[in-house]
């Protein structure tokens, strides 16, 4: 038995190189293909090794026998179509045809209506039953019909009558002929038989893979009629839920859906039935329906499904979240105790700077009164120092309060942007003007470089008088004495670019990615030669995110650095209307994180 199965694998394998490539990916029409051209080749080329016996045994009637022969040889030219296009539909229509011709030319020999070959126009649809199109096997029949049909009409008018004699007394011609029909009706059903075989274990192949994948999956695999009713179930319903599948059957997987989750599960259904596919999280009860106790979160993932019945139903893949829900509650507490303490944090800086204001006005003023000699000449040159020093410590604190109250404003949300035109020109020039004090002071020049003729500005004027300030102020204050200061001002597009560069110390690549944070310096420790709090930059993106803009940053180690405000001509459609925008502390920070 296994040396014959083996024999037969060998003998497929043979014609394999003859089927055609477009089918090589799919092994069912490979094997129809394989089974259509062998089968019909090796009919035909019996059919031209039979002439010569037919010959030898009766000669009589070797014109009849050898022309019956011939075209059952045929089928080999129409193995030979089929393995050189791979229309296989074509091939079964023109084998048909061959049999058909066939079976006219002998039941003209034989009798007509009367002879025995009149079966044979029952064989062409049968053999094109092989195809498995309903098309090929109507086709078939067609051809089939016509020809009886016509060997009907022959034999009505007499036209089979003269060779009746013939057929009578040629026994010989009538056995061979009954031997080949029933040779190729035999090989006809035994590929019938051989694909239904073959089908069947295919089939049987496939549900045993489906039921081995279904019994491995951690997930739980459904189906749902259109109703919501489960009609099957996979094993998996005893590793998620602790109960058989037979339980979820019907209604039994809705019951255990949470009773605030059930809108949401047959919306979800619903939605895969018309849209062909829907997601959902709901919380399941796992164990015995008393079990109250047991919920766990899980994802359904749904698709459409109609089957060749055309009725609708929905596969669903359910997998156990809990754990991630779990995750999920605590980030989100974790989001919340940040966003408390970060709103606790700035509320005690604004706090704190408002209480701080008051008397660091007192002492500057009373500095500002003892410098100005109102009350007395000071008996010494030092007391005049010591006051001059304290009122520069004084201001330079007011400053950092000033600069804490802003940032936390912007943090908080409550920093109100007024936009009005305004040339950005004038404004520049003035702040170049306020700061020439300083520079000169600290041996640097301080230039402006303004496009002639730009268009107006619509945005908040003190805002951007801060902005430009706290720019110039930090390009003076790391600078080395001969520096230049060079602050431009250009259109560029729809945006106004306002830039500030100087050639002082620089900052070092891994900076760069942190400047503009909130008490970041790229010059840190005791030993740094410039003061400040490294709030004046994040002020600056504060304020140019509330206008919708954006801050870039260029700088070399030890060759300077320029820092760019991009700010749009018109923020709102309404022009010059003043309005009022906030943003959130998450938008300045995607805003700021551009540089």
């Amino acid at each position: 038995m296994l040396r014959n199965c083996e024999l037969r694998a060998a003998l497929e394998r043979s014609f394999d190189h003859l089927v055609h490539s477009s089918v090589a990916d799919d092994p069912v029409e490979v094997n129809r293909h394989r089974g259509f051209i062998a089968s019909h080749l090796i009919s035909g080329f019996a059919a031209f090794g039979l002439i010569p016996p037919a010959l030898a045994v009766d000669a009589s009637s070797a014109g009849f026998t050898a022309t019956t022969l011939s075209v059952l040889g045929l089928e080999i030219l129409v193995a030979l179509f089929v393995s050189r296009t791979g229309r296989l539909a074509q091939g079964f229509l023109l084998s048909a045809a061959i049999l058909t011709i066939l079976a006219v030319w002998v039941a003209l020999h034989t009798g007509g209506l009367g002879s025995f070959a009149v079966v044979w126009f029952a064989i062409a649809p049968i053999e094109a039953a092989l195809s498995g199109r309903r098309s090929t096997v109507t086709g078939a029949a067609l051809i089939s019909g016509a020809g009886f049909l016509l060997t009907a009409a022959l034999t009505a008018t007499g036209e089979a009558g003269h060779n009746l004699a013939f057929a009578g007394d040629n026994t010989t011609m009538s056995f061979l002929a009954c031997v080949i029909a029933l040779g190729y009706a035999s090989g006809v059903a035994i590929s019938i038989e051989r694909r239904e075989r073959a089908t069947s274990l295919s089939i049987a192949r496939q549900e045993q893979r489906y039921r081995l994948l279904a019994e491995a999956m951690s997930d739980l695999v459904t189906c749902h009629n259109p109703s919501g009713d489960v009609t099957f179930a996979s094993p998996a319903a005893m590793r998620l839920l602790s109960v058989r599948p037979a339980d979820l059957v019907a209604e039994g997987l809705f019951r255990r859906v949470h009773i605030g989750d059930r809108p949401a599960y047959l919306s979800a259904i619903s939605v895969a039935l018309h849209q062909g596919a829907a997601r959902v999280e709901y919380r399941l009860r796992c164990g015995e329906e008393q079990d109250t106790d047991g919920w766990i979160w899980v994802e359904s993932h749904m698709r459409h499904l109609a089957d060749e019945q055309g009725d609708d139903a929905v596969v669903t893949v359910t997998r156990d979240i809990s754990e991630r829900k779990r995750h999920e509650a605590e980030l989100e507490n974790l989001r919340v105790d940040s966003e408390a303490a970060n709103l606790a944090k700035t509320r005690f800086l604004a706090n704190m700077s408002h209480e701080l204001r008051t008397p660091l006005n007192a002492i500057i003023g009373f500095s500002d009164i003892l410098n100005q000699e109102l009350f007395g000449k000071f008996e010494f040159d030092r007391q005049r120092e010591y006051s001059g020093l304290i009122k520069e410590s004084g201001e330079h604190l007011l400053q950092v309060v000033n600069d804490i109250l802003d940032l936390s404003k912007i943090e908080c949300g409550s920093f109100d942007v007024n936009p009005e035109a305004f040339r950005v020109g004038p404004l520049v020039d003035r702040c170049r003007q306020m700061m020439a004090p300083q520079a000169e002071k600290a041996g640097i020049a301080l230039t402006c470089d303004i496009e002639p003729n730009l268009p107006e500005l619509v945005a908040d004027p003190r805002a951007c008088r801060q902005i430009v300030l706290n720019l110039l102020s930090n390009a003076v204050k790391f600078s080395n004495r001969g520096g230049l200061v060079v602050c431009s001002v250009r259109r560029q597009g729809r945006r106004m670019a306002i830039a500030v560069r100087d050639n002082g110390i620089g900052i070092a690549e891994p900076d760069l990615c942190r400047v503009g944070s909130p008490f970041f310096q790229a010059e840190t420790g005791y030993d740094r030669k410039q003061a400040g709090t490294g709030l004046g930059l994040s002020v600056v993106k504060g304020l140019v995110a509330l206008h919708g803009g954006q801050v870039m940053i260029d700088s070399d180690l030890g060759k300077g650095t320029t820092v760019t405000v991009l700010l749009p001509m018109q923020p709102s459609r309404d022009g010059v209307e003043p309005i009022s925008r906030v943003l959130d502390i998450d938008q300045i920070q995607r805003v700021a994180r551009r540089a």
